[in-house]
């Protein structure tokens, strides 16, 4: 008997031994210490998180100040002002001044001159009439304006000198300006087919036959001298 009692005895106190952790009061327990865990905020804003990109626009090509070429374009902008454009190469200074003189570029100043050659077979100096415009080195453009609508203009750019001498360095293309009126040229078939027109609108369920059998009588009608193409006039025959 005593012996049973001893090994529930050591029963009773194993059981103790291993629960008390588990049935102690919470007052005489060991708090537990907190998981510490990385702060990975600012490793993942540095590696990771790419900072926003400020939006800039592609730059606008821009079109090169010279090509090399030696030029002279002329163009037409309204029936009383036109639009000259140039460019002058080293190449082409050098061959004046080796032409003319090493002082011959110092020595003068750039002149645009501008030709009426309206009508006229162009052969540099039997122009209608010209004026010039004084130009400063450097300039490659210029806005010029014509006194009269309706012609055909040529500019040269050149050199002026002291005593008169012009020299031509680059001569355009030869332009026509618009006129700045209505055209003074009649044309007797419209004026002929018009008075048919007037004559007949008036009528009602007029068609192409009724037109026709006008026009067959009034071709006695038309006028002698007529200026348009494609008529028949049987008085000539």
């Amino acid at each position: 008997m005593t012996a049973w009692l001893l090994i529930g005895a050591a029963i009773i106190l194993l059981l103790a031994v291993f629960l008390w952790p588990v049935f102690r009061p919470r007052t005489l327990r060991k708090p537990r210490a907190k998981r510490q865990l990385p702060d990975l905020s600012e490793e993942y804003a540095e590696e990771f998180i790419e900072p926003p990109r400020r939006y800039r626009p592609d730059p606008v090509p821009e079109l090169p100040r010279s090509y090399g070429v030696d030029r002279l374009v002329l163009m037409v902008r309204d029936p009383y002002w036109l639009y000259a454009y140039w460019e002058i190469t080293a190449t082409r200074m050098e061959e004046i001044s080796a032409r003319h003189g090493p002082g011959a570029w110092n020595a003068s100043r750039p002149v645009l001159r501008v030709y009426d050659v309206t009508g006229v077979d162009f052969n540099g100096s039997n122009a209608n009439s010209f004026f010039d415009y004084n130009l400063r080195d450097y300039t490659d453009s210029w806005h010029i304006n014509v006194p009269e609508a309706n012609r055909t203009y040529c500019v040269d750019m050149g050199r002026l000198f002291a005593d008169g001498t012009f020299i031509t360095i680059l001569r355009s293309n030869y332009v026509t300006t618009p006129r700045d009126n209505l055209s003074d040229n009649l044309d007797e078939e419209w004026m002929w087919i018009e008075g048919i027109y007037r004559s007949i609108k008036h009528q009602t369920g007029v068609s192409s036959p009724i037109i026709a059998e006008e026009i067959n009588q009034r071709m006695g009608a038309v006028p002698l001298g007529f200026s348009s193409p494609g008529f028949y006039d049987p008085h000539t025959e």
